[in-house]
């Protein structure tokens, strides 16, 4: 892997002239530790300007095809690389919580994240649970809660949904005893309520994964912080959806970019809230 954007600044050379050496930077295409991933990847400190007034940061992180197909034939995995899930789990290791859409959960046959002792030092110093939580937005709450990712989870799943979701549901899921929390007065969530709902419990790391449904809502309310966009370099053609989906913004917002990475020909991409 090596850092295509920015790159490191040239090396200084000594006071008496002579050449200053080499060093090893991130523009040299070597494997990635884990902790350099980490580092690549952190989240704004709570002072940072970028996050001025800002309850939480949320980041996204998906993956496209070079023809604009968010998944293949109803997955993402296909579009993947070795290197894409590696800073997939890195993303979550970082994160407080994953946010994720009901419909991704089905076709995606979501678990909870693992606790990584890789990343065990890290997210204690950081005042975070051993694993990050998943938070599944849903309006009807038709999902099973018998699944392991509502059983089995080392931090407990939460649903996201709106104040005028179905009270049977519910009751059904806060019999499981799964938390509820209402980010909207509607049937579903109002997405630019779900990150101060969200801090409301301590997470303000927020990662979300989609599906493209949900992406286009937080983007289209301002809710999105930085996206992080893996370009495989693969054409499926087919219907795929784009990476976003649903009405068009009345004016294109701007994002500005933050890094570049690649790894056999797949680009990482970060791009940040101006």
């Amino acid at each position: 892997m090596r850092r295509l954007f920015p790159l490191p600044a040239p090396p200084v050379p000594a006071a008496d002239g002579t050449a200053a050496a080499p060093a090893v930077t991130g523009a040299d295409d070597r494997e990635w530790t884990l902790d350099e991933l980490a580092d690549a990847y952190a989240y704004p400190a709570a002072d940072d300007p970028a996050r001025a007034g800002r309850s939480g940061w949320l980041r996204a992180n998906m993956v496209s095809s070079l023809d604009g197909a968010a998944h293949h034939e109803g997955r993402s995995q296909p579009l993947s690389s070795d290197a894409d899930m590696r800073i997939f789990g890195v993303l979550r290791a970082v994160a407080d919580v994953v946010v994720v859409g009901a419909e991704t959960v089905r076709q995606e046959g979501y678990r909870p994240a693992r606790v990584r002792e890789a990343f065990a030092a890290r997210r204690a110093a950081a005042g975070q649970t051993t694993a990050p939580a998943i938070a599944v937005v849903t309006a009807g709450l038709g999902l099973d809660f018998g699944l392991p990712l509502f059983t089995e989870a080392p931090a407990p799943t939460v649903v996201l949904t709106g104040a005028g979701a179905p009270a049977d549901r519910v009751a059904k899921a806060r019999a499981a005893g799964v938390e509820v929390l209402f980010a909207g007065e509607g049937l579903g969530v109002d997405p630019a309520r779900v990150a101060g709902v969200l801090a409301e419990r301590g997470h303000t790391r927020l990662l979300t994964e989609g599906g493209p449904m949900l992406l286009g809502q937080f983007a289209a309310a301002g809710a999105l912080d930085e996206m992080c966009l893996t370009l495989a370099p693969v054409v499926t053609v087919g219907e795929a959806p784009r990476i976003m989906k649903g009405p068009a913004v009345e004016v294109p917002e701007r994002f500005t970019l933050a890094s570049v990475l690649e790894e056999a020909g797949f680009l990482f991409t970060r791009y940040r809230r101006p």
